[in-house]
Order: C-alpha cells, then sequence, then structure tokens
C-alpha cells in the first residue's frame, strides 16, 4: 500500500450562486497545486467546505480533482456523515471513482461513546482496499478520537495515518509513541514545521492552497533537517494560519484564491465572505509570502 507524506493541499469546492460546482476553475486550481510541487490534494476536507454540500455536489468535486490529478499525486478524498452506513457508502463511491485514499471524518450530533467511534472508522476501513487517514478536529466535532482508540484502529491494516486538527502538539507526541507505525499529518491548527521535528510526515491544510509553492519548500527543509531555514521560511508563512484561524476557513482560502485569480466564488450560504478590510489583510500575507 502507498505511503502518503508531504503537503496535501485542502481544496476548496468552488461554487456559483446556484450552488452548481465550478469543475472548470477547480479542475485549473488542482492542475496548478500539481505543477507546483504539492505531493497530493484533498478534496472535501473542512476547506471543501463538506458539511454545507450536498451528495452529487460531493460527487463532482471528487471526480473532477480525480480527473485534473490523472494520477500525477494522491487523492485523499473526505468522507463524512453521521451515519455509519452513508460513510460506508461514500467510501466505496469515491474509491470506485478512483480516489487512492479516504480521509475519515465522523459528525455527530447526539454523543457517542469510544467503541461507536471505533466502529464508524473501522468499518469505513473494512469496507474499500485503499489507505485510510483518520480526521479529528475537537474545534468542530461533539466526539473526539480518544489516545485509547487512535491505538485500537491503528492496527487495522488500512488505516495509515492520522490528521490531528487539535492545538495540542503533546498529544501528537503521544500519539507518536503509542502508534508508532501510525503517521501523523499536521493541520493548519499546528505548525507544521514543529510536527515534522516530532515525527510527522506532512501536513493537509487549507493554507497550502494559497502558499503551495512555500509550503514545499518548508517540507523539503524539514525532510532535509535544514530546521533554522526551515523555522525561517515557517515564521514568515505562520501568518497565513493565523489568518485562517481568525477568518472563516473557507472564506479565507477562498478569497486568497480570488486575488490569486481562481474564480472560486462565496463560501457556501449560510457563510458569508470575508469583509473588504479582511480581504486586505489576506492579501498583505499574501505578498508577503511571495504568493502573488
Amino acid at each position: 500500500m502507498a505511503k502518503l507524506h508531504g503537503v496535501f493541499p485542502y481544496l476548496v469546492s468552488p461554487a456559483d450562486a446556484g450552488g452548481r460546482i465550478k469543475t472548470g476553475v477547480l479542475a485549473r486550481l488542482t492542475d496548478d497545486l500539481v505543477k507546483a510541487g504539492v505531493h497530493g490534494v484533498t478534496p472535501l476536507g473542512s476547506t471543501g467546505e463538506f458539511a454545507y454540500l450536498d451528495r452529487e455536489q460531493r460527487r463532482a468535486v471528487v471526480r473532477t480533482t480525480i480527473e485534473a490529478t490523472a494520477k500525477r499525486v494522491p487523492v485523499v478524498a473526505g468522507v463524512a456523515s453521521t451515519s455509519t452506513a452513508d460513510a460506508v457508502a461514500q467510501a466505496r463511491e469515491w474509491q470506485a471513482l478512483g480516489a487512492d485514499g479516504i480521509l475519515a471524518i465522523l459528525e455527530a450530533y447526539f454523543p457517542l461513546k469510544d467503541a461507536q467511534v471505533e466502529s464508524y472508522f473501522r468499518a469505513i476501513a473494512d469496507a474499500v482496499d485503499i489507505p485510510v487517514v483518520m480526521y479529528t478536529n475537537p474545534n468542530f466535532q461533539r466526539s473526539d478520537l480518544t489516545l485509547d482508540v487512535i491505538a485500537k484502529l491503528a492496527a487495522h491494516p488500512r488505516i495509515v495515518a492520522i490528521k490531528d486538527a487539535s492545538t495540542n502538539t503533546g498529544r501528537l507526541l503521544s500519539i507518536r509513541n503509542r502508534c508508532p507505525d501510525l503517521d501523523v499529518f499536521a493541520a493548519s491548527a499546528h505548525i507544521p514545521a514543529a510536527v515534522m521535528m516530532i515525527g510527522g510526515v506532512g501536513w493537509m491544510a487549507g493554507p497550502a492552497c494559497v502558499i503551495p509553492r512555500q509550503s514545499v519548500t518548508l517540507y523539503d527543509l524539514c525532510r532535509a533537517g535544514r530546521w533554522d531555514e526551515a523555522m525561517t521560511l515557517q515564521r514568515k508563512l505562520w501568518q497565513m494560519n493565523e489568518a485562517f484561524a481568525k477568518f472563516n476557513l473557507a472564506a479565507c482560502i477562498k478569497a486568497g484564491l480570488e486575488i490569486q485569480g481562481y474564480a472560486v466564488g462565496d463560501p457556501v450560504p449560510p457563510q458569508e465572505p470575508l469583509s473588504a478590510e479582511s480581504r486586505k489583510a489576506v492579501e498583505a500575507i499574501l505578498k508577503s509570502a511571495a504568493a502573488l
């Protein structure tokens, strides 16, 4: 089973005012990101507004992304649901469309016990023949993955990695210590260089959509152990992560992409686009990072 590593931008889901996915814009963005050197792409992550899209919109996003990459880099497609059966159906469909991996996310309305959380992720991994990355984001989810559950799921042959979007880097180190064979991806809530230093294999994050070349350079510096240079670049790029945390996730990256010439449109309502003032702040960060 192919090992996943490196910079995976969380793709936006471009849509027009009628909700139709702008497949041409998404295909162009995906192609440009691949040409910029990213190691893979992830449609239907948090930046992809998966929680606001219907099944047909999600299908269009995944299909377009897979076609645009043309197998040049792996596509790890997001699966998210409150229902295990629905999540399994999504995972099977994305595999059938040609996805190279699954990013498994648990949505929850009612609280769940550890055994139920475990069964959700295990069912997804049992249903496909491609690598599965667990994704936990305690800021947005009702039910988190505990260290005990992560350790149990790490033994599954197709669960190869976890993306942890807590702000607790110590938790990532605990995962590395308890599950040495489970790869760890950073999120925008973590400092990528710091996660690489403790053994991370890369990051899956929205900011990489607008600073792909800079993100790849940072990854290469970390891999080479050139930590002084890596941290100099990391401090410069961290402004985008700060903006990502301050503003609406999709609105921030969509505004940045619009500034860069990609007509991705506004976030899906009831979310709202960035204000003119906030947009100027994002533009200033992109200029500072030489991303314009």
